[in-house]
């Protein structure tokens, strides 16, 4: 069985950097294929957009309850396309193509396989939830982005070494909290994960030292936080102040924890791993034709993820593996933060890091039984495109035969 893997996998280069450059390539062709439909704002991008605008303007800052970051980008591409549908959603492209990079590069450094690493970005691209969040310009593609861009160069520093390599990683988490809180507690997890690894085998990050490493992980991802705010000190209208830069940080977490009152759209954090309750942010006859974007994940991949990250959990248990423990860390962290912070609604799109997650649990776990598995890897990677490609329409505006056609993707009574 290893001789057919090895022939199967001959073609594939000796550098991750070609592979990485056609997974990016693949993945932003893509996401920008009809952009700009629908030609107005979807879902949450009512809030962001005009919160963007305002940074371009320098008028006040809106949008108080979320850090500005997300909406800095955003800003970036209205000013580079316009005020139009490109412009708001352009930038979300590329976050979404370096979420799928950076999925890749997690994979390598977990396994150091090219075949495991194109899988896991394959697989990435066929997840359905990275290719809707990056179509629209809300804040989580953005914070997954540089979330997962940390992962990645956090990994790349526990096995190469250097300043340079962590401090950057500091940065990324830094920035992925200064555009939803919801990644805050990651620089936590890092901080954790680099203790514990570099107690069992002090070779991983050479060169680093446990006190100063962690010094530098909170000073360098905080300032970076709070170096984001910096545009909105040169507002015209109320700008931001150094003495009001601490109450506004109080007032952001008096909005995050407030009781809000019921949504249509609300759902508990154990029903997202279990797809009960995805989310239309579109859903309405728009430009001549009943359009729909149905945030899901691919059903194949989330539920079978559900086994892989059970299998990795037993995987360590029997093997004591660090890279499958860390694949199921990273994703059982990722819901368990939902299941105890103070928040009094959930949504489903709050699962996006866990549902990019699940997939480096499928491709670690394939990749540890490869000799068992075989070629199961190319049998799922189909399926998983099957299903993406049948849920495709109600994933991209695409025009739909009526009112009552979103009856032929929602598969359960909670789905309409």
């Amino acid at each position: 069985m290893s001789e057919t893997r090895t022939a199967i996998s001959s073609w594939l280069p000796r550098s991750p950097l070609p592979i990485a450059i056609l997974l990016g390539a693949v993945a932003e062709a893509l996401f920008l294929v009809r952009l700009a439909v629908p030609h107005k704002p979807v879902f949450d991008e009512i809030y962001y957009v005009p919160a963007a605008r305002a940074f371009l303007d320098h008028t006040r800052l809106l949008n108080i309850e979320h850090p500005p970051l997300a909406k800095e980008l955003i800003a970036i591409g209205i000013r580079l396309f316009g005020d139009t549908p490109v412009g708001w959603r352009f930038m979300s492209t590329l976050a979404g193509t370096a979420t799928v990079i950076a999925v890749f590069a997690i994979v390598q450094s977990m396994t150091g396989r090219l075949r495991a690493s194109l899988f896991a970005g394959v697989l990435a691209i066929l997840n359905c939830t990275i290719f809707v969040q990056a179509r629209v310009a809300t804040l989580d593609g953005f914070m997954a982005a540089f979330l997962l861009s940390a992962i990645a160069m956090i990994a790349w520093a526990m096995k190469r070494g250097g300043w340079g390599k962590w401090i950057a990683g500091s940065a990324l988490l830094g920035a992925a909290t200064a555009c939803k809180w919801a990644a805050a507690p990651y620089v936590g997890f890092a901080a954790i994960a680099f203790l514990l690894l570099k107690r069992g085998n002090a070779r991983r990050w050479p060169g680093l030292r446990p006190l100063p490493a962690l010094a530098v992980l909170g000073v360098i991802s905080v300032a970076t936080y709070f170096a984001t705010f910096l545009p909105a000190f040169h507002f015209r209208a109320d700008p931001l102040t150094w003495r009001g830069l601490l109450p506004l940080q109080h007032y952001m977490y008096a909005q995050q924890v407030q009781v809000l009152p019921s949504h249509i759209y609300q759902s508990s954090w154990w029903t997202w791993p279990l797809l009960i309750r995805p989310i239309w942010y579109l859903y309405e006859p728009i430009e001549g034709a009943q359009r729909g974007i149905l945030l899901i994940g691919n059903p194949l991949l989330m539920w079978g993820g559900l086994i892989a990250v059970a299998a990795c959990l037993w995987g360590w248990m029997k093997t004591a593996s660090p890279r499958l423990l860390a694949a199921f860390a990273l994703w059982t962290a990722s819901v368990a933060i939902f299941a105890i912070i103070p928040k009094s609604l959930g949504f489903y799109y709050y699962y996006y890091p866990s549902s990019i997650f699940i997939v480096i649990a499928i491709a670690a776990a394939f990749d540890h039984w490869r000799e068992r598995l075989g070629r199961w890897d190319a049998g799922l990677t189909l399926a998983a495109f099957a299903v993406a490609l049948y849920f495709f329409p109600a994933l991209s505006a695409q025009a739909l035969d009526g009112p009552a056609a979103f009856h032929y993707w929602t598969w359960l009574p909670s789905w309409v």
